[in-house]
């Protein structure tokens, strides 16, 4: 998507180690009207697919998928990282790497939140190895609520998280897909 793709040349920031810094628009200060209208087109994208829960993984994923949610009328369901203490009753769990962070977790939603005639729409920030993705997907598989896809803001095709994803049988839409990426030479879109 073009609005996004923009966005990124303006404001994101190539960093050595494959980081690709959006903080100033996405994931730390979040440009609400900006992301408003990128919930708009997951809507045009999905709107025909009957969703009835937005769910995602704590912590950059929450705020973009409640903008994300406006426009479907529907809750957002979000996966914490750790059991809380105001956690009580059965849970769904999954196990999640995040090589971000170099940090293991068990994404964990009470089993009352997602249910088998549930409708679910997936949103993450960032798909490179499709961690995160595979973990809600794990969530929704236990819960047996039918996956009508994963909404995803940037992704790094090269890292092949999206292939796997899409070879479970999960539609991926994706509004800025990055081929290459290095600090001498930018950022190389599909």
């Amino acid at each position: 998507m073009k609005l996004m793709e923009d966005r990124i040349r303006k404001d994101g920031i190539v960093e050595d180690g494959d980081v690709l810094k959006v903080g100033m628009f996405l994931n730390q200060q979040i440009d609400v009207n900006f992301i408003s209208q990128l919930a708009e087109e997951f809507y045009r994208l999905y709107k025909d697919e009957g969703v009835t829960k937005i769910l995602t993984i704590e912590a950059s994923g929450i705020g973009l998928a409640c903008l994300c949610a406006v426009p479907f009328g529907v809750p957002v369901v979000f996966a914490k990282k750790s059991k809380s203490n105001n956690m009580s009753g059965d849970l769904y769990a999954s196990h999640v790497h995040s090589f971000t962070h170099g940090t293991d977790h068990m994404a964990v939603i009470p089993c009352t939140m997602l249910k088998k005639e549930d409708r679910v729409l997936l949103i993450d920030d960032f798909l490179a190895r499709g961690q995160a993705l595979h973990g809600l997907i794990d969530l929704c598989e236990q819960a047996g609520a039918t996956i009508v896809g994963a909404g995803v803001f940037v992704e790094k095709t090269y890292q092949l998280g999206g292939d796997e994803i899409r070879a479970r049988g999960v539609r991926v839409e994706s509004l800025a897909k990055i081929s290459a990426m290095s600090v001498a030479d930018g950022i190389t879109f599909v």
